[in-house]
């Protein structure tokens, strides 16, 4: 097995110079992405560097309890990205709860199970094992809430005369809003999806390239590779399911009537 080859920052500057070469594309093109490009750069640098020092603390001192704060630091600011990334939102605290409360009881429900009884490691919260897991949970069902919710936001306030004829025609709330649940439900699976059937053919999962690269052996890889596939499918599934439904009953009151107001007029921000 080949040794796991170290990158220096010579290594890294040369991959760095390709972005420089991306902004001064988008600059000379006028694409107004140049300062995105560059901040993006940096974030990414500090944030994941920041990040190996925290790992490498927690690795040496596994606790549960710092397993705990890190888990709620991910699970937070997933929960924010998903209420800003939204064009219409509900107002108040349902905006960020609806969300984050999906992301966890999905992400963490689902982790702890395989953690415990599929890969069956002791201690169960071993951190090179439950950080990465929870943060591809969080991150892949991030994304599919984010989608489910603003479809299911967007489309209501745009079709709110047709909801409303249908209340008025004598069906309940869930027959009004039905089939928008559900496309808003369908479009939250679709990257996932689409992920699955690509994979191993079209692209090849970061995690398993990761191992990869790291010397494991490829079945090994793959192996991971498809359970990591499976959770995650399931993750943003049941996240999605739970987070529409959440919001689909917050769109009506308790005398079944379309309450628009409760969603923000503000545009979202710009992808």
């Amino acid at each position: 097995m080949n040794p796991v080859i170290v990158l220096s920052p010579v290594d890294l500057s040369i991959a760095a110079l390709l972005v420089v070469a991306l902004a001064l594309l988008s600059f000379r093109m006028d694409l107004g992405l140049t300062r995105q490009i560059l901040v993006a750069a940096v974030r990414t640098t500090c944030q994941l560097l920041l990040v190996g020092m925290v790992l490498k603390t927690l690795f040496d001192h596994a606790h549960p309890l710092l397993l705990a704060v890190i888990a709620l630091v991910m699970v937070t600011t997933a929960g924010r990205e998903v209420m800003s990334r939204q064009t219409r939102s509900f107002k108040g605290p349902w905006g960020f709860a609806t969300g984050t409360a999906a992301m966890t009881l999905s992400s963490f429900s689902i982790t702890c199970l395989v953690l415990s009884t599929v890969i069956r490691i002791d201690p169960w919260y071993a951190p090179q094992y439950a950080i990465p897991l929870l943060g591809m949970m969080l991150g892949n069902t991030m994304t599919g809430i984010s989608i489910g919710m603003e479809r299911l936001t967007s489309t209501a306030w745009r079709d709110s005369a047709v909801i409303e004829g249908r209340l008025l025609l004598g069906q309940t709330w869930e027959e009004a809003v039905g089939q928008i649940r559900r496309e808003s439900i369908r479009s939250a699976m679709i990257p996932t999806l689409n992920a699955m059937a690509v994979a191993g053919i079209v692209s090849l999962p970061g995690m398993m390239t990761g191992q990869i690269l790291a010397g494991s052996p490829p079945m090994e890889a793959v192996k991971y590779q498809i359970l990591i596939m499976f959770i995650i499918s399931a993750g943003t599934g049941f996240g999605a399911v739970l987070a529409v439904s959440v919001g689909a009953r917050r769109l009506f009151d308790d005398r079944q009537r379309l309450r628009l107001d409760r969603l923000s007029s503000r545009k979202g921000r710009a992808q």
